[in-house]
Protein backbone atom coordinates (compact mmCIF):
# COMPACT_ATOMS: atom_id res chain seq x y z
CA UNK A 1 0.00 0.00 0.00
CA UNK A 2 1.48 3.33 -1.09
CA UNK A 3 1.55 6.34 1.26
CA UNK A 4 -1.17 8.92 0.60
CA UNK A 5 1.37 11.75 0.40
CA UNK A 6 4.36 10.87 -1.81
CA UNK A 7 7.72 12.64 -1.42
CA UNK A 8 8.29 15.57 -3.78
CA UNK A 9 10.78 14.48 -6.47
CA UNK A 10 11.90 15.48 -9.96
CA UNK A 11 10.04 12.52 -11.50
CA UNK A 12 6.67 12.99 -13.20
CA UNK A 13 4.20 13.30 -10.30
CA UNK A 14 1.00 11.26 -10.14
CA UNK A 15 -1.92 13.68 -10.28
CA UNK A 16 -5.68 13.33 -9.96
CA UNK A 17 -7.90 15.14 -12.48
CA UNK A 18 -11.41 16.32 -11.58
CA UNK A 19 -13.91 18.04 -13.86
CA UNK A 20 -15.03 21.26 -12.16
CA UNK A 21 -17.02 24.40 -12.90
CA UNK A 22 -15.26 27.55 -14.13
CA UNK A 23 -16.53 30.50 -12.09
CA UNK A 24 -15.62 32.95 -14.88
CA UNK A 25 -17.55 31.52 -17.84
CA UNK A 26 -19.75 28.82 -16.31
CA UNK A 27 -18.30 26.04 -18.49
CA UNK A 28 -16.50 22.97 -17.17
CA UNK A 29 -12.74 23.04 -16.73
CA UNK A 30 -10.21 20.66 -15.17
CA UNK A 31 -8.72 20.69 -11.66
CA UNK A 32 -5.51 18.71 -11.13
CA UNK A 33 -4.63 17.60 -7.59
CA UNK A 34 -1.17 16.58 -6.38
CA UNK A 35 -0.85 15.16 -2.86
CA UNK A 36 2.81 15.43 -1.97
CA UNK A 37 5.18 15.87 0.92
CA UNK A 38 7.87 18.52 0.92
CA UNK A 39 10.84 16.78 2.59
CA UNK A 40 11.99 18.49 5.78
CA UNK A 41 8.63 20.27 5.98
CA UNK A 42 5.02 19.11 5.70
CA UNK A 43 2.33 17.43 3.57
CA UNK A 44 0.69 19.72 1.03
CA UNK A 45 -2.07 19.53 -1.58
CA UNK A 46 -1.28 21.43 -4.80
CA UNK A 47 -4.32 22.34 -6.90
CA UNK A 48 -4.23 23.67 -10.46
CA UNK A 49 -7.37 24.68 -12.38
CA UNK A 50 -7.56 25.54 -16.07
CA UNK A 51 -10.52 26.27 -18.33
CA UNK A 52 -10.12 25.57 -22.09
CA UNK A 53 -13.13 27.77 -22.92
CA UNK A 54 -12.11 31.15 -21.46
CA UNK A 55 -8.46 30.53 -20.52
CA UNK A 56 -9.05 31.11 -16.79
CA UNK A 57 -6.44 29.45 -14.57
CA UNK A 58 -5.82 29.29 -10.84
CA UNK A 59 -3.22 27.64 -8.61
CA UNK A 60 -3.26 27.24 -4.84
CA UNK A 61 -1.69 25.22 -2.05
CA UNK A 62 -3.36 23.70 0.98
CA UNK A 63 -1.80 21.83 3.87
CA UNK A 64 -2.68 18.16 4.10
CA UNK A 65 -1.08 17.66 7.50
CA UNK A 66 -2.26 18.58 10.95
CA UNK A 67 -2.48 21.98 12.58
CA UNK A 68 0.56 22.44 14.80
CA UNK A 69 0.27 22.64 18.58
CA UNK A 70 1.46 26.27 18.56
CA UNK A 71 1.22 29.20 16.21
CA UNK A 72 4.38 30.56 14.60
CA UNK A 73 5.66 34.05 13.93
CA UNK A 74 8.55 34.30 11.45
CA UNK A 75 10.38 37.61 11.13
CA UNK A 76 12.92 38.13 8.32
CA UNK A 77 15.27 41.09 7.84
CA UNK A 78 15.54 41.57 4.06
CA UNK A 79 18.90 43.13 3.13
CA UNK A 80 19.98 41.85 -0.30
CA UNK A 81 18.97 40.05 -3.50
CA UNK A 82 19.44 36.63 -1.91
CA UNK A 83 16.84 37.52 0.70
CA UNK A 84 14.33 38.44 -2.02
CA UNK A 85 14.81 34.95 -3.49
CA UNK A 86 14.20 33.09 -0.22
CA UNK A 87 11.53 30.41 -0.48
CA UNK A 88 8.39 31.07 1.57
CA UNK A 89 5.65 28.59 2.46
CA UNK A 90 2.45 30.21 3.76
CA UNK A 91 -0.89 28.74 4.78
CA UNK A 92 -4.38 30.16 4.28
CA UNK A 93 -4.30 31.56 7.82
CA UNK A 94 -1.02 33.48 7.49
CA UNK A 95 -1.02 37.24 8.01
CA UNK A 96 1.82 39.10 6.27
CA UNK A 97 3.31 42.37 7.53
CA UNK A 98 5.88 44.85 6.23
CA UNK A 99 6.07 47.25 9.20
CA UNK A 100 8.23 49.86 7.41
CA UNK A 101 5.35 50.43 4.95
CA UNK A 102 2.58 49.86 7.52
CA UNK A 103 1.38 47.20 5.10
CA UNK A 104 -0.65 44.14 6.11
CA UNK A 105 -2.26 41.23 4.27
CA UNK A 106 -4.72 39.69 6.77
CA UNK A 107 -5.01 35.94 7.14
CA UNK A 108 -7.62 34.04 5.09
CA UNK A 109 -7.57 36.72 2.36
CA UNK A 110 -5.10 34.74 0.21
CA UNK A 111 -4.75 31.03 -0.44
CA UNK A 112 -1.74 29.08 0.77
CA UNK A 113 1.26 29.19 -1.53
CA UNK A 114 4.89 28.21 -2.05
CA UNK A 115 6.43 31.48 -3.20
CA UNK A 116 9.45 33.78 -2.72
CA UNK A 117 9.79 37.02 -0.76
CA UNK A 118 9.89 38.93 -4.06
CA UNK A 119 6.84 36.99 -5.22
CA UNK A 120 4.86 38.15 -2.17
CA UNK A 121 5.64 41.78 -3.03
CA UNK A 122 4.84 41.27 -6.73
CA UNK A 123 1.54 39.60 -5.88
CA UNK A 124 0.61 42.49 -3.55
CA UNK A 125 1.45 45.06 -6.24
CA UNK A 126 -0.62 43.13 -8.82
CA UNK A 127 -3.58 43.13 -6.43
CA UNK A 128 -3.30 46.88 -5.87
CA UNK A 129 -3.01 47.59 -9.62
CA UNK A 130 -6.18 45.63 -10.34
CA UNK A 131 -9.07 47.92 -11.32
CA UNK A 132 -6.85 51.02 -11.10
CA UNK A 133 -8.04 52.19 -14.54
CA UNK A 134 -11.67 52.22 -13.38
CA UNK A 135 -10.72 53.64 -10.00
CA UNK A 136 -8.92 56.61 -11.61
CA UNK A 137 -12.25 57.61 -13.16
CA UNK A 138 -14.62 56.86 -10.29
CA UNK A 139 -12.32 57.61 -7.30
CA UNK A 140 -9.33 59.65 -8.53
CA UNK A 141 -8.14 60.60 -5.01
CA UNK A 142 -8.08 56.98 -3.85
CA UNK A 143 -6.38 55.91 -7.09
CA UNK A 144 -3.65 58.51 -6.58
CA UNK A 145 -2.93 57.27 -3.06
CA UNK A 146 -2.80 53.68 -4.30
CA UNK A 147 -0.34 54.70 -7.04
CA UNK A 148 1.87 56.30 -4.40
CA UNK A 149 1.77 53.14 -2.29
CA UNK A 150 2.51 50.95 -5.31
CA UNK A 151 5.63 53.07 -5.92
CA UNK A 152 6.71 52.49 -2.30
CA UNK A 153 6.21 48.74 -2.72
CA UNK A 154 8.24 48.77 -5.94
CA UNK A 155 11.01 50.82 -4.31
CA UNK A 156 11.21 48.30 -1.47
CA UNK A 157 12.46 45.67 -3.95
CA UNK A 158 15.34 47.98 -4.91
CA UNK A 159 16.67 47.49 -1.36
CA UNK A 160 17.77 51.06 -0.79
CA UNK A 161 17.10 50.37 2.89
CA UNK A 162 16.54 47.01 4.65
CA UNK A 163 13.00 46.05 5.59
CA UNK A 164 11.26 43.35 7.62
CA UNK A 165 8.84 40.70 6.37
CA UNK A 166 6.73 39.11 9.12
CA UNK A 167 4.57 35.99 8.80
CA UNK A 168 2.10 35.30 11.62
CA UNK A 169 0.41 31.92 11.26
CA UNK A 170 -1.82 30.58 14.08
CA UNK A 171 -1.81 27.12 12.43
CA UNK A 172 2.01 26.93 12.72
CA UNK A 173 2.38 25.85 9.08
CA UNK A 174 4.40 28.72 7.61
CA UNK A 175 8.10 28.84 6.85
CA UNK A 176 10.85 31.07 5.42
CA UNK A 177 14.01 29.51 4.01
CA UNK A 178 17.11 29.58 6.22
CA UNK A 179 20.08 30.47 4.00
CA UNK A 180 22.55 29.49 6.72
CA UNK A 181 21.14 26.02 7.42
CA UNK A 182 22.05 24.06 9.45
CA UNK A 183 23.42 27.07 11.37
CA UNK A 184 21.20 29.73 12.90
CA UNK A 185 20.23 32.51 10.47
CA UNK A 186 20.79 35.82 12.26
CA UNK A 187 18.33 37.57 9.92
CA UNK A 188 15.58 35.12 10.77
CA UNK A 189 13.64 35.15 14.04
CA UNK A 190 11.16 32.30 14.64
CA UNK A 191 8.82 32.41 17.63
CA UNK A 192 6.22 29.81 18.57
CA UNK A 193 3.30 30.99 20.68
CA UNK A 194 0.20 29.69 22.42
CA UNK A 195 -2.92 30.44 20.40
CA UNK A 196 -5.75 32.51 21.82
CA UNK A 197 -9.27 31.11 22.16
CA UNK A 198 -10.34 33.19 19.15
CA UNK A 199 -7.53 31.71 17.03
CA UNK A 200 -8.47 28.16 18.08
CA UNK A 201 -12.06 28.90 17.10
CA UNK A 202 -10.93 30.23 13.71
CA UNK A 203 -8.97 27.03 13.10
CA UNK A 204 -11.91 24.88 14.21
CA UNK A 205 -10.03 23.51 17.22
CA UNK A 206 -12.42 24.57 19.98
CA UNK A 207 -13.68 21.56 21.88
CA UNK A 208 -17.37 21.03 22.41
CA UNK A 209 -18.11 22.27 25.91
CA UNK A 210 -20.73 19.53 26.28
CA UNK A 211 -18.11 16.83 25.86
CA UNK A 212 -17.07 15.42 29.18
CA UNK A 213 -13.96 13.44 29.83
CA UNK A 214 -14.49 10.05 31.45
CA UNK A 215 -14.29 9.98 35.20
CA UNK A 216 -10.85 9.21 36.52
CA UNK A 217 -10.60 5.72 37.91
CA UNK A 218 -8.44 4.45 40.74
CA UNK A 219 -6.04 2.66 38.41
CA UNK A 220 -2.36 3.63 38.34
CA UNK A 221 -1.67 5.10 34.87
CA UNK A 222 2.09 4.65 35.31
CA UNK A 223 1.55 0.89 35.07
CA UNK A 224 -0.58 0.98 31.92
CA UNK A 225 0.13 1.46 28.23
CA UNK A 226 -2.77 3.30 26.60
CA UNK A 227 -3.46 3.22 22.85
CA UNK A 228 -5.47 5.48 20.57
CA UNK A 229 -5.90 5.80 16.81
CA UNK A 230 -4.14 8.58 14.90
CA UNK A 231 -2.62 9.23 11.48
CA UNK A 232 0.98 8.68 10.39
CA UNK A 233 3.00 11.90 10.27
CA UNK A 234 4.78 10.66 7.12
CA UNK A 235 2.07 9.13 4.89
CA UNK A 236 -1.13 10.10 6.78
CA UNK A 237 -2.33 6.47 6.89
CA UNK A 238 -4.31 5.34 9.99
CA UNK A 239 -2.11 3.86 12.73
CA UNK A 240 -1.98 3.43 16.50
CA UNK A 241 -0.14 5.58 19.02
CA UNK A 242 0.86 4.05 22.36
CA UNK A 243 1.19 6.25 25.44
CA UNK A 244 2.71 5.61 28.85
CA UNK A 245 3.38 7.71 31.93
CA UNK A 246 6.86 7.11 33.34
CA UNK A 247 8.87 8.46 36.26
CA UNK A 248 12.39 9.68 35.45
CA UNK A 249 14.77 9.16 38.39
CA UNK A 250 15.89 12.37 40.12
CA UNK A 251 13.43 14.36 38.00
CA UNK A 252 9.67 14.09 37.38
CA UNK A 253 6.97 12.27 35.47
CA UNK A 254 6.79 12.39 31.68
CA UNK A 255 4.32 11.08 29.10
CA UNK A 256 6.00 9.05 26.33
CA UNK A 257 4.09 8.47 23.07
CA UNK A 258 5.28 6.08 20.32
CA UNK A 259 3.76 5.61 16.85
CA UNK A 260 4.54 2.79 14.41
CA UNK A 261 3.10 2.89 10.88
CA UNK A 262 2.59 -0.46 9.14
CA UNK A 263 2.10 1.23 5.76
CA UNK A 264 5.36 3.17 5.32
CA UNK A 265 7.37 1.89 8.30
CA UNK A 266 7.76 5.26 9.99
CA UNK A 267 8.48 5.15 13.73
CA UNK A 268 8.25 8.21 15.92
CA UNK A 269 8.41 8.92 19.63
CA UNK A 270 7.37 12.07 21.40
CA UNK A 271 7.52 13.22 25.01
CA UNK A 272 5.16 15.51 26.88
CA UNK A 273 5.86 16.87 30.32
CA UNK A 274 3.69 15.27 32.99
CA UNK A 275 3.94 18.38 35.16
CA UNK A 276 3.14 22.04 34.73
CA UNK A 277 5.51 24.87 33.86
CA UNK A 278 8.24 25.37 36.45
CA UNK A 279 8.63 28.76 38.21
CA UNK A 280 11.95 29.34 36.39
CA UNK A 281 13.54 28.35 33.10
CA UNK A 282 16.35 25.80 33.08
CA UNK A 283 19.59 25.68 31.09
CA UNK A 284 21.58 22.42 31.17
CA UNK A 285 25.12 22.35 29.76
CA UNK A 286 27.02 19.09 29.26
CA UNK A 287 30.72 19.13 28.33
CA UNK A 288 31.12 16.00 26.21
CA UNK A 289 34.60 14.61 26.83
CA UNK A 290 34.28 10.80 26.86
CA UNK A 291 32.30 8.03 25.10
CA UNK A 292 30.12 7.47 28.18
CA UNK A 293 28.62 10.93 27.72
CA UNK A 294 26.93 9.71 24.52
CA UNK A 295 24.82 7.26 26.55
CA UNK A 296 23.41 9.79 29.02
CA UNK A 297 19.60 9.91 29.06
CA UNK A 298 18.03 13.11 27.72
CA UNK A 299 14.49 14.37 28.16
CA UNK A 300 13.99 17.24 25.73
CA UNK A 301 10.57 18.82 26.25
CA UNK A 302 8.52 20.38 23.44
CA UNK A 303 9.57 23.85 24.70
CA UNK A 304 13.33 23.16 24.78
CA UNK A 305 15.92 24.41 22.29
CA UNK A 306 19.38 22.93 21.66
CA UNK A 307 22.64 24.88 21.33
CA UNK A 308 26.12 23.60 20.36
CA UNK A 309 28.33 26.73 20.55
CA UNK A 310 31.46 25.08 19.10
CA UNK A 311 29.55 24.31 15.89
CA UNK A 312 27.62 27.61 15.93
CA UNK A 313 24.49 25.46 15.92
CA UNK A 314 21.18 26.47 17.45
CA UNK A 315 17.78 24.89 16.90
CA UNK A 316 14.43 25.92 18.34
CA UNK A 317 12.00 23.67 20.23
CA UNK A 318 9.79 22.96 17.20
CA UNK A 319 12.53 21.23 15.18
CA UNK A 320 12.67 17.95 17.09
CA UNK A 321 9.64 18.29 19.37
CA UNK A 322 9.65 16.46 22.69
CA UNK A 323 12.09 13.53 22.84
CA UNK A 324 13.24 10.96 25.41
CA UNK A 325 16.51 9.56 24.12
CA UNK A 326 20.26 9.65 24.72
CA UNK A 327 22.76 12.35 23.78
CA UNK A 328 23.85 10.16 20.86
CA UNK A 329 20.21 9.62 19.89
CA UNK A 330 19.49 13.36 19.81
CA UNK A 331 22.62 14.09 17.76
CA UNK A 332 21.69 11.27 15.37
CA UNK A 333 18.16 12.72 15.01
CA UNK A 334 19.67 16.10 14.13
CA UNK A 335 22.00 14.52 11.58
CA UNK A 336 19.23 12.46 9.99
CA UNK A 337 16.95 15.46 9.61
CA UNK A 338 19.71 17.52 8.01
CA UNK A 339 20.81 14.66 5.75
CA UNK A 340 17.31 13.92 4.41
CA UNK A 341 16.24 15.35 1.05
CA UNK A 342 15.59 19.02 1.66
CA UNK A 343 14.32 20.98 -1.37
CA UNK A 344 15.69 24.22 0.03
CA UNK A 345 19.22 22.82 0.48
CA UNK A 346 19.63 19.96 -2.00
CA UNK A 347 18.57 19.34 -5.58
CA UNK A 348 18.03 21.90 -8.32
CA UNK A 349 17.06 24.63 -5.85
CA UNK A 350 20.27 24.42 -3.80
CA UNK A 351 22.24 27.61 -3.26
CA UNK A 352 25.93 27.50 -4.16
CA UNK A 353 28.00 26.36 -1.21
CA UNK A 354 25.05 25.36 1.00
CA UNK A 355 25.34 21.63 0.26
CA UNK A 356 29.06 21.66 1.07
CA UNK A 357 28.37 23.49 4.33
CA UNK A 358 25.72 20.94 5.27
CA UNK A 359 28.04 18.02 4.52
CA UNK A 360 30.77 19.63 6.64
CA UNK A 361 28.39 20.09 9.56
CA UNK A 362 27.15 16.48 9.38
CA UNK A 363 30.79 15.30 9.35
CA UNK A 364 31.43 17.28 12.56
CA UNK A 365 28.40 15.66 14.20
CA UNK A 366 29.89 12.27 13.30
CA UNK A 367 33.18 13.35 14.92
CA UNK A 368 31.31 14.28 18.11
CA UNK A 369 29.49 10.93 18.20
CA UNK A 370 32.79 9.04 17.71
CA UNK A 371 34.42 11.15 20.50
CA UNK A 372 36.90 12.82 18.13
CA UNK A 373 35.53 16.31 18.81
CA UNK A 374 34.62 17.74 22.22
CA UNK A 375 31.65 20.09 22.46
CA UNK A 376 29.18 21.61 24.91
CA UNK A 377 25.67 20.20 24.46
CA UNK A 378 23.20 22.73 25.88
CA UNK A 379 19.47 22.34 26.56
CA UNK A 380 17.66 25.65 27.07
CA UNK A 381 14.08 25.17 28.29
CA UNK A 382 12.07 28.23 29.42
CA UNK A 383 9.44 25.86 30.91
CA UNK A 384 12.07 24.07 33.03
CA UNK A 385 10.84 20.61 31.99
CA UNK A 386 13.98 19.17 30.39
CA UNK A 387 16.51 16.79 31.91
CA UNK A 388 20.00 15.41 31.22
CA UNK A 389 21.26 12.44 33.23
CA UNK A 390 24.00 12.91 35.78
CA UNK A 391 26.52 10.07 35.98
CA UNK A 392 27.40 11.02 39.56
CA UNK A 393 23.92 11.48 41.09
CA UNK A 394 23.20 12.37 43.79
CA UNK A 395 26.69 13.93 43.95
CA UNK A 396 27.60 16.85 41.62
CA UNK A 397 28.69 15.94 38.10
CA UNK A 398 31.80 17.95 37.03
CA UNK A 399 30.78 17.78 33.34
CA UNK A 400 27.21 18.90 33.94
CA UNK A 401 26.09 22.42 34.78
CA UNK A 402 22.44 23.22 35.55
CA UNK A 403 21.32 26.83 35.98
CA UNK A 404 17.89 28.32 36.52
CA UNK A 405 16.86 31.73 35.22
CA UNK A 406 13.98 34.16 35.28
CA UNK A 407 11.91 34.06 32.11
CA UNK A 408 11.46 37.16 29.99
CA UNK A 409 8.04 38.59 29.16
CA UNK A 410 8.30 37.13 25.62
CA UNK A 411 9.15 33.68 26.99
CA UNK A 412 6.14 33.80 29.33
CA UNK A 413 4.08 34.87 26.34
CA UNK A 414 5.27 31.88 24.30
CA UNK A 415 4.30 29.59 27.19
CA UNK A 416 0.88 31.23 27.49
CA UNK A 417 1.59 32.52 31.00
CA UNK A 418 0.83 36.22 30.50
CA UNK A 419 -2.61 37.42 31.51
CA UNK A 420 -2.97 39.45 28.33
CA UNK A 421 -1.25 38.74 25.03
CA UNK A 422 -0.14 41.80 23.09
CA UNK A 423 1.09 41.89 19.51
CA UNK A 424 3.96 44.20 18.61
CA UNK A 425 5.39 44.29 15.09
CA UNK A 426 7.64 47.30 15.55
CA UNK A 427 11.21 46.74 14.47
Amino acid sequence: MEPIFQNLTADDPETTEIESLCLDCGENGTTRLLLTKIPFFKEIIIMSFSCPHCGCSNNETQFGGKTQERGVKVKLLVENEKDLNRQVVKSDYTSIFIPELEFEIPGKTQKGAVITVEGIIDRAVAGLEQDQAVRKISEPDAAEKIDEFIKKMTDVKKLRTPFHLILDDPSGNSFIENLCAPLKDRQLDITNYVRSTEQDTMLGLTQNEEEESPAAGPENLSEEVLSFQTNCSNCNAPCDTHMKVTKIPHFKEAVIMATNCDVCGTRTNEVKSGAGVEPKGRKISLHITKPEDMHRDVLKSETCGIVIPELEFEVGPAALGGRFSTVEGILTNIKEQLSSNNPFIGGDSAQAGMTAGLDSFVAKIDQVISNKLQIHFILDDPAGNSYLQSLCAPDPDPCLEVTEYERTFDQNDELGLNDMKTENYET
